[in-house]
């Protein structure tokens, strides 16, 4: 039985009851350079790093150095709120692609509920005072909700981003109509009369060359997740994931970006072709040796311990990887700026 197996089987033992914390994973307090991971993000706080990463009550790993991690036996959220299985049938406490940021002295965390392949889907969010104390996440509520049949975009992915003038800002999605960008408010909520805007996709309107969808009939060919808006240089680079995860070592995720002086775009590529007729520049794909496919990534700058004098621009994803056949584990990379000012990977 190979890795992949053994942790779906995890999965799905692992069910939650209505109002209980999530259940503990099996690997308690497990130390790794190399921990298993979907859809990781990172901060920092009082010299340790924090990941967190889709799991049940999403799984939390923290690190001294960057490098190694110990694997929490509990769950980041302990309790998963009633009000996100009201509003995404078929959720229960498997909780995908969170996001944090501090802004205004809290921390703040988004998160996922939705079933795969399906529009239906809810963005909660969770604060939270400090990530070293042992204070659970307050429940935030809802940010934003997609229904079927109602809304040609979905509530998933999310990302925060804060402007120039200490604007937040929320981009996410997956398929449909592509990624979407929201003004949010001070409670970190969609501000007063916002809607949801596209600023990529993956094909340009009315595009027939793209593949079947392998993974979904719901979805359609627009096969385009996971942004993350990364300000950088007066620039602000939107990173996004095409094609399809989550099949093992079938998967063929990549990771494009783009670019815009705007945090609200146009995204342009390196050949100003803009991301919303289906432009983007390839900045990492498998290389069929060690990694079948990579994808949704975030990209921070880090001065604490384990990074270079002054401190380093990162670069992390999650990687299937070739000999432990299609586990999806976490990638880091190093990020180097060309003279013109695009994102290369050491």
């Amino acid at each position: 039985m190979n890795r992949l197996l053994l942790t779906l089987l995890w999965v799905t033992m692992c069910t939650a009851v209505v109002a209980q914390p999530p259940h503990r994973t099996h690997r308690r307090n497990l130390e790794t350079t190399t921990p298993m991971v979907h859809d990781p993000v990172m901060a920092y706080e009082d010299s340790l790093y924090h990941l967190f990463s889709t799991g049940w009550g999403i799984q939390h790993a923290t690190s001294r150095d960057c490098r190694t991690w110990r694997v929490a036996d509990v769950p980041a959220m302990t309790v998963v709120p009633q009000w996100t299985r009201d509003s995404v049938p078929g959720f229960e406490a498997h909780v995908w692609a969170p996001d944090i940021i501090k802004w205004h002295g809290r921390w703040w965390m988004a998160y996922s509920c939705s079933t795969f392949g399906r529009n239906g889907s809810a963005i909660g969010l969770l604060s939270n005072r400090s990530l070293s104390s042992m204070s659970p996440w307050k429940d935030e509520g809802c940010i934003v909700t997609s229904r079927e049949q109602r809304d040609n975009w979905n509530a998933i992915d999310p990302n925060f981003v804060i402007d120039a003038n200490d604007q937040p800002w929320m981009t996410f999605g997956s398929f449909w109509d592509g990624i979407q960008l929201v003004k949010l408010d001070t409670t970190m909520h969609m501000a007063a009369g916002c809607r949801p805007v596209t600023i990529a996709r993956r094909h340009a309107p009315g595009d027939l060359t793209a593949e079947p969808n392998p993974t979904s009939k719901f979805a359609g060919t627009n096969a385009i997740e996971a942004p993350f808006i990364f300000p950088h240089g007066g620039w602000f680079y939107l990173f996004v994931a095409w094609d399809y995860c989550c099949r093992g070592i079938k998967s063929n995720y990549r990771v494009a970006v783009g670019r815009s002086r705007s945090v609200e775009g146009p995204y342009l590529d390196r050949n100003g072709k803009p991301m919303l007729e289906g432009g983007g520049t390839l900045l990492i794909e498998g290389d069929k040796k060690e990694f079948e496919a990579l994808g949704h990534c975030a990209a921070y700058h880090f001065e604490g311990p384990g990074m270079a004098p002054g401190g380093e621009d990162i670069f992390i994803c999650h990687g299937y990887n070739i000999p432990l056949e299609g586990a999806s584990i976490l990638v880091k990379r190093t990020i180097s700026w060309t003279p013109d000012g695009w994102p290369e990977l050491k």
